[in-house]
């Protein structure tokens, strides 16, 4: 993974980034992950630069789904608002997280307690309670400083990153 650049954020954003570079490189088996918002922006990702360089014809062929961060942020979004629907169909209070194990992949979705998600796109071998039991340690530690203010840096940056690399 190529940790993107944090220069010039808050230390609470280079914190994020940080957790997230450590969950990618740590665990055995995870090959992308995003930080998406309650309303389906991605905030933050393993490899930002996947964004723009997915949707390049000709590319090398990419590891996660079609290769880009943002199609993993509207799967994660998508499973999440079908998840949390089916929560309130059945009355069985807020949805903690979704596993869907494929024949060449897994898919984890971990809510985050400001209504974010946290989305691990893991290889077919990936042990799926170690990473479980990661992500559940990142949300621990990323919950509780993922507010509206550094949602917003989260967003701008990714933005501005987007922005270099079309130039």
């Amino acid at each position: 993974m190529t940790a993107p650049s944090t220069f010039g954020l808050s230390s609470e954003a280079r914190n994020l980034h940080w957790l997230l570079t450590n969950l990618v490189e740590e665990v055995p088996g995870i090959q992308s992950v995003a930080v998406v918002s309650s309303d389906g922006l991605l905030l933050l990702s393993s490899d930002p630069g996947l964004n723009h360089a997915a949707r390049r014809p000709g590319g090398a062929k990419p590891t996660g789904p079609r290769g880009s961060s943002a199609d993993l942020a509207t799967i994660v979004s998508g499973i999440g608002s079908l998840t949390i629907g089916a929560a309130r169909l059945m009355a069985f209070g807020g949805v903690k997280h979704t596993m869907v194990a494929m024949d060449e992949g897994s898919l984890f979705v971990m809510s985050i307690s400001d209504g974010s998600l946290l989305g691990v796109h893991g290889s077919a071998d990936c042990d799926m309670s170690v990473v479980a039991y990661h992500m559940a340690l990142f949300v621990g530690r990323a919950g509780h400083v993922l507010t509206p203010e550094l949602r917003s840096e989260l967003r701008q940056s990714l933005e501005s990153a987007a922005a270099g690399s079309t130039r």
